[in-house]
């Protein structure tokens, strides 16, 4: 990784943003050397024509442990004293920061303990303790499985290595701009999933000291989403989280230090609803080949929304890959109905021999396949000699789905859709 002075051609100056320097930053890149992965940029045609601005893909889905939650981990645990290393050290979070503090600890010889919730990704679980962590699940939010683990720091004196909330975190978060300015020299955007701060506020200090031309974007997912009212406010500020499943940067309060970055910054947040997120990891994985847990697609979701103003060429992150294939299916089949490419239909029939049949010639001769049918004559709106099918079809896309409807009540049939 080349210094920031070789990206501009001129020496810069360390500036203080929220207690991170650009040297910092810099330092945090030297310790990272042989740790983290040099991810690569993937350009994407596809996500480019529906943007209608250049995209590149920064995939740290394919970095160690698989998120950038690594980087911001081992810089905190590297830094720490021989007395402090000794004492162990204990985390929270949902996923991605366990699995990034329990392999930076593998590597430092630290003894560590991290605190998840209870309904955390199993793959994800299983990866933490494999790297050797004493895993415990406490609460339902990220928000209480941190609570548990600061409560436990004090009692046992073991250092709690903070998902987002540390000037060390933020600083080791912060090499993924290096890297995007090495790669992608001409990048004008940057949009970046934002949970608690860390990466945003990395990128964002980075980028100020370094390109300042180059803007940056944070995502939120709308259920999740504790920054616009924050920044609204002048304060760090605490929201209900809803279920989300982009459970990875689902955090009710930004933390102190990133906050006062993107404050003083300007950074601009955005929001994605659960249908935009669904959508766009289909996209990834469809165009792209590439799997990403759904908060690492959130910047995808963002740009596909709404990509206007966003100046290209555009680098979004895709900040993590760890996803239980499980909830991948269930995710794609709901961006699958997002699309279009799933369709429920109910259509009236009358009860009699070979009414089904009929109906089915229908679907079958506009190109539908039939995934689930179900018949039921009990419904207590049905009049006697009537009967309800519901079918859940395979299309094409929207315009498929509109074709499906229009064909079978062009044939007489009551159709209900949705």
């Amino acid at each position: 990784m080349r210094p920031p002075e070789d990206l501009t051609g001129t020496s810069t100056t360390d500036r203080t943003l929220g207690a991170v320097t650009l040297g910092d930053v810099q330092d945090a890149a030297r310790l990272l050397e042989g740790v983290a992965y040099t991810t690569p940029v993937q350009s994407s045609r596809a996500l480019s024509q529906l943007a209608g601005v250049q995209v590149l893909l920064k995939c740290e889905n394919l970095q160690r442990a698989g998120s950038f939650k690594v980087r911001g981990a081992y810089v905190r645990m590297a830094r720490l004293s021989a007395a402090d290393k000794a004492r162990g050290v204990v985390a929270a979070s949902a996923g991605n920061h366990a699995q990034g503090v329990a392999f930076a600890a593998g590597l430092l010889g630290i003894r560590a303990v991290v605190y998840m919730p209870v309904d955390a990704a199993l793959p994800k679980v299983a990866a933490t303790r494999e790297y050797g962590a004493e895993v415990r699940l406490v609460g339902d939010t990220v928000d209480e499985t941190l609570a548990a683990a600061k409560t436990e720091a004090e009692r046992s004196g073991a250092v709690l290595i903070h998902p987002f909330d540390h000037p060390d975190v933020v600083a080791g978060q912060a090499t993924i701009a290096l890297e995007i300015l090495e790669q992608v020299p001409d990048v004008r955007t940057v949009v970046l999933p934002l949970g608690g701060g860390g990466l945003v506020a990395g990128v964002a200090v980075a980028m100020a000291a370094i390109a300042p031309h180059v803007r940056v974007v944070g995502v939120q997912a709308a259920r999740a989403a504790a920054y616009p009212g924050s920044l609204a406010a002048g304060r760090p500020t605490t929201v209900r989280t809803r279920s989300t499943m982009a459970d990875g940067i689902a955090v009710g309060t930004p933390g102190d230090v990133p906050f006062s970055i993107l404050a003083e910054l300007g950074v601009e947040v955005r929001t994605v609803s659960e249908d935009e997120i669904s959508r766009a990891l289909l996209m990834i994985a469809e165009r792209a080949k590439l799997i990403v847990e759904p908060a690492g697609g959130v910047g995808v979701a963002a740009l596909l929304a709404d990509p206007a103003g966003l100046e290209g060429p555009v680098v979004t992150v895709l900040s993590g890959g760890n996803i239980d294939p499980l909830v991948l299916l269930r995710v794609l089949r709901h961006g699958l109905s997002a699309a279009g490419r799933y369709v429920q239909l109910q259509v009236l029939l009358d009860d009699r021999p070979g009414a089904l049949a009929q109906v089915l010639d229908v679907v079958a001769g506009v190109g539908g396949s039939i995934m689930h049918i179900d018949h039921d004559r009990t419904d207590v709106h049905l009049s006697i000699g009537e009967a309800w099918v519901r079918m859940q079809l395979e299309t094409k896309g929207p315009e498929h789905c509109t074709q499906l409807v229009t064909e079978l009540r062009g044939a007489g049939y009551q159709v209900i859709s949705g």
